[in-house]
């Protein structure tokens, strides 16, 4: 098993000054005021905070989908927002992962398609048995050929899990995982997300609103009206 390696002995992520804002007709929302922290390898951290706060946004910064008004994000050495958007995606393929409350997976593709496409992208040669190994590290070597209509919703997050992971990113950021999953099943996939965080060595960036989830990271980051209130 391969394991991500740091180019460098500095922080994964530094996110430097931060801010964002937005403006209509009505005027200016302040949604992120001077967010300032660094995150070492292999990490993990949760944000928290009430809905509306900034963190959902601040996720998407951090992976270069949103544009700071000020400010910026230092990924593994790369200054994310001195990248044009499609240098971006090209750095945020190579060394960010993602799972999302909806899943995500594309519905015309099998479980076994949904996990080759990011490798497929990535130019690899080995992307089927890669990902057929990443499946069965899940528990879904069953499900290969299944399309996400006819999975449950922790069959779909184990789904989304092998897909982030079976790029060996640097960086695990997930937002919101188990938002859609009811209790037991939320515990299974965490659970397994956190065991596949271990043994891959990445850094884990987690959004949630559920405080014992959060108790499980190394770290807790309180966002509050669009600042760090505690970390």
């Amino acid at each position: 098993m391969s394991v991500a390696k740091p180019s460098n002995d500095g922080p994964i992520i530094a996110v430097q000054h931060v801010f964002k804002s937005v403006t209509d007709s009505v005027g200016t929302l302040d949604i992120l005021r001077d967010i300032d922290f660094t995150l070492s390898r292999r990490e993990t951290v949760a944000i928290v905070g009430a809905s509306g706060s900034g963190k959902s946004t601040l996720l998407s910064i951090l992976a270069g989908l949103d544009t700071p008004t000020r400010g910026t994000v230092v990924l593994d050495g790369d200054d994310l927002f001195a990248r044009d958007e499609d240098a971006r995606a090209a750095l945020r393929a190579r060394k960010v992962g993602f799972v999302f409350q909806s899943f995500q997976l594309l519905g015309n593709l099998t479980a076994l398609e949904n996990v080759m496409l990011p490798l497929e992208l990535a130019g690899r040669k080995d992307a089927r048995s890669a990902a057929t190994d990443m499946l069965s590290r899940v528990g879904l070597s069953a499900r290969l050929a299944q399309y996400p209509k006819v999975l449950s919703g922790g069959e779909q997050q184990r789904v989304a899990l092998a897909r982030a992971f079976v790029v060996e990113p640097a960086v695990l950021l997930a937002d919101e995982p188990t938002g859609s999953l009811d209790f037991a099943t939320g515990e299974t996939v965490m659970q397994l997300m956190f065991d596949l965080n271990r043994e891959r060595g990445t850094t884990l960036v987690l959004v949630t609103h559920d405080r014992g989830i959060a108790a499980r990271c190394e770290r807790v980051i309180t966002i509050e009206a669009g600042r760090i209130a505690a970390t």
